[in-house]
């Protein structure tokens, strides 16, 4: 990508998205294209199609999806998969039939079996069943990958696929209802010291390993596999290390410095014991993540009470 190539990125408002925007100006890119849900509505065949005719993007990040937690996606199934399935046909359609030289779809690590071992290696997809609440955004994203790898097949395309790990930072979804755990957990904690309250309720055992990648790596990582990555198979995106639930809670108390007890609700579920990707392909790239957990967990934080509606 030359700095003067136009780039679309798609989802431009959303966690990643935003991320890989603000990477991209920071390259020197100046032909960045972007447009929200009410300017250009994705699952709309027609306006997908108006929109590559008239901007001709050379590159594109596919960072747009319908997106929400457990409940959403247990609750919505077959707005999750169909939702995604169109947005992801029309963009990847639009895409060849206008001659961009280069897309980028994102995935998500909910496209792993159920069981997998551990760590994830990109080998393991479709091994085995997928975890059932969050099965029909889990089959959208592992058809969204696989229509990449069939149009590269096909029509000599170059188009590639990442996987991240948990990702957060500026953007997030700090929504209780449906905001994963971290953001989750800082809010609660945050509320619970602004009213004094003595201690924070936090789902199961805290037992649970899981790993997190800050959102500014993630799209440093996509910006260095658009630039130096043309494989047909997709590539996992973390650190390749993981915490527990505890341990994460610990941090964000210290971080929001609340000074209150946790107490961990083990009749509530822990989900899988263990969420983490083997990141040893992106690593033979050349790439490797550079924000510590602490460091972004403050950062993050620094960022949530900066924008938070009072």
């Amino acid at each position: 990508m030359e700095k003067h190539s136009k780039i679309y990125v798609a989802g431009h408002r959303g966690l990643v998205g935003s991320a890989i925007v603000r990477k991209l100006k920071e390259k020197g890119c100046t032909n960045i294209v972007g447009r929200t849900h009410a300017e250009l509505d994705l699952t709309d065949q027609a306006a997908v199609e108006g929109f590559f005719a008239q901007e001709r993007p050379e590159y594109v990040f596919l960072a747009a999806a319908k997106v929400g937690g457990i409940h959403a996606n247990n609750t919505y199934p077959a707005d999750f998969i169909m939702e995604n399935e169109l947005i992801q046909c029309n963009v990847i359609r639009s895409a060849y039939k206008h001659k961009v030289k280069k897309l980028m779809f994102m995935g998500s690590s909910c496209i792993y079996p159920k069981n997998c071992p551990q760590p994830i290696k990109e080998e393991y997809l479709l091994t085995g069943p997928l975890e059932p609440t969050n099965e029909a955004y889990a089959l959208a994203k592992i058809s969204g990958l696989k229509m990449c790898q069939y149009f590269n097949k096909q029509y000599g395309t170059n188009y590639i696929s990442v996987m991240p790990t948990n990702l957060y930072g500026p953007n997030d979804n700090f929504d209780l209802e449906n905001s994963h755990v971290l953001p989750a957990l800082m809010r609660k904690m945050h509320e619970a010291k602004a009213q004094k309250r003595e201690y924070v309720e936090v789902w199961g055992t805290g037992e649970p390993l899981r790993e997190f990648l800050h959102v500014d790596d993630m799209a440093d990582a996509c910006v260095f596999l658009m630039e130096t990555y043309n494989g047909i198979e997709f590539v996992n995106v973390g650190t390749g290390r993981d915490i527990s639930i505890r341990e994460l809670a610990g941090i964000i108390r210290d971080v929001v410095g609340y000074k209150g007890e946790l107490r961990f609700d083990a009749s509530k579920p822990d989900g899988t014991p263990r969420k983490l990707l083997d990141v040893s392909r992106l690593e033979r790239l050349g790439w490797k993540y550079k924000v510590e957990l602490h460091e972004g967990i403050k950062s993050t934080y620094e960022w949530y009470v900066k924008h938070i509606k009072r």
